[in-house]
């Protein structure tokens, strides 16, 4: 996605991404005028492993109203499971999904739906980006000084992959 030069009077989006897991959810948020992006926050919602799943679920799930509470999005864009994890994996990851669109659709917010592929293409572009090319990425495209972690690198390329899909969902 380009950085170009911001339209006088375009409006400004603000985009929250998600990377969903189980014991660390990153979230990213960034605003969208016209063409360019800027960062606005980034980090993880850690939950304790000592807690059965179901506290988990719910740690996770405040965290991320507490997010969508402070920053106030107007679209959410969230990573889709891949495949190449067992099955007892897969499962948490999905209820761990679960929680946070429910979230995002309580506070009324449009959401969306990636692959990593399509994320990876959107930001690196080439679908098939190690993390590492991911993470300089969405530090060049949203100009920072030092790479967020991976959690929260992926979170971010989710929104500026939201961002770069969002054009015409905004009416």
């Amino acid at each position: 996605m380009s950085q170009g030069k911001v339209k006088a009077g375009a409006e400004t989006v603000r985009i929250l991404g998600i990377d969903p897991g189980s014991r660390a959810t990153g979230y990213g948020v960034i605003d969208q005028q016209g063409n360019g992006l800027t960062f606005v926050t980034c980090g993880v919602i850690r939950t304790s492993e000592k807690k059965p799943f179901p506290e988990r679920l719910e740690e996770i799930y405040n965290g991320i109203g507490e997010v969508i509470g402070a920053y106030k999005p107007q679209l959410v864009g969230v990573e889709d499971i891949f495949t190449a994890i067992n099955p007892r994996s897969a499962l948490k990851l999905g209820h761990a999904r679960g929680v946070l669109i429910l979230a995002a659709r309580q506070h009324g917010l449009l959401l969306e739906e990636y692959s990593p592929t399509v994320v990876k293409q959107a930001v690196a572009g080439y679908g098939q980006a190690p993390k590492e090319q991911v993470q300089q990425m969405v530090r060049v495209l949203l100009k920072l000084v030092a790479s967020p972690s991976h959690d929260a690198a992926d979170a971010l390329a989710v929104a500026i992959c939201r961002a770069s899909h969002s054009r015409n969902l905004l009416r």
